[in-house]
């Protein structure tokens, strides 16, 4: 088992890493991620859920390619909004970061809170090939 922390997305604010490598490193487990500018701790777009998606799909992007994995290798995605009336919005960004042949299979769920208010959080499972 092995950690994964990149400078590239936010430094985690508890006690997680921001993914962990398992087995003979061919599954990588992400933490979830939310909208936070990865060098200032700040949270980007306060109330749009547009401009918060892409910053979580960015802070994911940094974390797999940390892992030496792309999106390609997504299997597995949890989507977390506070507000499902965001669902078509938040698919129209997340759409754009998955060919739809290989996209993986998804969760969406709406939540009561989410950490620092924040309108979407997203985690994933890898696998390297």
């Amino acid at each position: 088992m092995g950690t994964i922390n990149t400078k590239n997305a936010p430094t985690p604010v508890g006690p997680y890493n921001q993914a962990i490598v398992v087995g003979k490193g061919e599954l990588v487990f992400l933490s979830g991620q939310i909208a936070l500018d990865p060098a200032t701790g700040e949270v980007i777009g306060l109330g749009d859920v547009a401009k918060q998606t892409v910053r979580v799909m960015q802070n994911i992007e940094a974390v797999l390619e940390s892992a030496n994995v792309s999106w390609d290798n997504v299997v597995k995605t949890t989507v977390f909004l506070s507000d499902l009336n965001n669902f078509a919005v938040m698919n129209q960004i997340y759409a754009q970061y998955f060919k739809k042949e290989i996209a993986p299979a998804r969760s969406c769920v709406e939540v009561s809170r989410l950490p620092k208010d924040v309108l979407i959080e997203i985690d994933c499972i890898a696998i390297k090939p």
